[in-house]
């Protein structure tokens, strides 16, 4: 008798899980949308920089602050999630106040952001950095179970014996080393095969640079620059920045970038362009 009952206890807990199910999964990933979708994070500003830094004077630059921001790109077949911020999810706080860390400040973490929109690092498809920069990889760790996209030379930075460069902080991406990771060594990549999205080689900034064009269906092609540039008043120079990797290499790559702009007509998103930002819709808006 006892044995019945828990057959039937069992059957029902099984019944009502099958019941449930899809409706628990719909909680935890939202529906995948028709066409790609394009998500803006706001993840802080940079302030106190010195113009010369990057060859200008404080007069020729509309402002010298900077933004910091992170883009989740979602497509029916998955989702990338582009860069992650300067400063840790751990170390902002929850009633939203402002911290600052050196010259960086932000308010929102970028998993509440995801949150937000009904998705956590975990279930995230694609990873990918435009480099290795530590405003850029504050929450990578989080993503160490997606499948990282990242370039041949960057990945060899990354975890070179003596380490990286003075602006980069190995133990924030460190958990990446383990990471399924797919390797590009200079070529297009297609990520979810339908050339909607395409993350393509930029080196010179940092040893693997890359950045990523979207073909979206209503707003049209863009390209999310990474540090290809800092400041709209780059364009058209021939200045980079004192501390680039290969300066030749970042000229070759601005060259074959704006030559790609020009024949696709993508806008080209700078992605620490503080005015830009500001005109952007931001997560849980998007752009499709």
């Amino acid at each position: 008798m006892c044995f019945r009952k828990f057959l039937a206890t069992t059957l029902q807990a099984l019944i009502a899980f099958l019941v449930l199910a899809p409706f628990l999964l719909s909680q935890t990933r939202p529906k995948p949308p028709k066409s790609v979708r394009l998500y803006v994070f706001d993840n802080g500003v940079i302030k106190g920089l010195d113009p010369a830094i990057f060859h200008f004077k404080k007069e020729e630059l509309a402002t010298t602050d900077m933004v910091v921001c992170s883009y989740l790109i979602v497509h029916p077949k998955g989702t990338l999630m582009w860069d992650t911020g300067a400063i840790p999810d751990a170390d902002l706080k929850a009633d939203g106040s402002p911290v600052t860390q050196e010259r960086f400040t932000a308010t929102k973490t970028l998993k509440s952001q995801l949150a937000a929109l009904g998705y956590t690092p975990k279930n995230i498809t694609y990873f990918a950095l435009s480099h290795y920069h530590v405003d850029h990889i504050a929450n990578a760790n989080d993503f160490a179970s997606s499948t990282w996209l990242v370039q041949q030379p960057e990945r060899d930075a990354m975890f070179a014996e003596k380490g990286g460069a003075p602006i980069t902080q190995r133990a924030k991406y460190i958990a990446l080393k383990d990471s399924k990771t797919k390797i590009l060594n200079g070529q297009d990549y297609d990520v979810f095969g339908d050339g909607t999205v395409v993350i393509k080689a930029a080196y010179g900034h940092t040893p693997g640079h890359q950045v990523v064009y979207l073909k979206l269906a209503k707003t049209g092609p863009i390209l999310l620059a990474g540090d290809l540039y800092h400041y709209q008043e780059e364009r058209n120079t021939d200045k980079t920045p004192t501390f680039e990797f290969d300066r030749d290499q970042s000229l070759a790559s601005r060259a074959a970038i704006e030559a790609f702009i020009k024949k696709t007509g993508a806008q080209l998103w700078i992605e620490h362009d503080l005015a830009h930002f500001n005109q952007l819709k931001k997560a849980p808006g998007y752009y499709e």
